[in-house]
Parts: structure tokens; C-alpha cells; sequence
């Protein structure tokens, strides 16, 4: 039973993937707001640029971590490591 509980927080798709990243960027942003409020000027604005940019960091890596594995390499510096 536990493990049909636990699958439902798998994510097994890109749309999936692309679901979670937008919930971690309007959350985000809204922590952004709250930490532009608190902090007027550069540190609020700078907090709120390093909560963006953690989604980023993050919804890249759940993009890749969702994608079909082809068995090949995906990037040039893959390949070029192989040479």
C-alpha cells in the first residue's frame, strides 16, 4: 500500500515536470515579494533574484532527471570527453 502512496509523488513526465517547476516559481516569486517588502531597496530585490534563480537551478535538473533516457549522449562536452 505504501508503494502506491509513494508513486504518486513520482514524476514521470515532462508535463508533469513542467507542473512542478510553475508551483516552485509562483512561490517563488511570492517569497521574492515578501523579501522585496522587508527589505527595501538592492538586498530585497537581490534576495529576490537568488529565489528565482534557485527555480531555475532546480527546474533544470527535474528536466533532466525527466527525460527519456535514448542510450546516447546529449551534450557536445559529452562527446567531447569520449576523444
Amino acid at each position: 500500500m505504501w508503494t502506491r502512496f509513494a508513486r504518486l509523488f513520482v514524476i514521470k513526465t515532462r508535463f508533469e515536470a513542467c507542473l512542478v517547476i510553475y508551483a516552485l516559481a509562483v512561490g517563488a516569486c511570492d517569497r521574492g515579494l515578501h523579501y522585496a517588502e522587508q527589505f527595501p531597496g538592492w538586498g530585497g530585490w537581490l534576495l529576490f533574484a537568488a529565489c528565482t534563480g534557485a527555480v531555475f537551478m532546480g527546474g533544470a535538473r527535474i528536466l533532466e532527471a525527466s527525460r527519456r533516457d535514448s542510450g546516447e549522449r546529449r551534450r557536445f562536452s559529452d562527446l567531447s570527453e569520449q576523444r
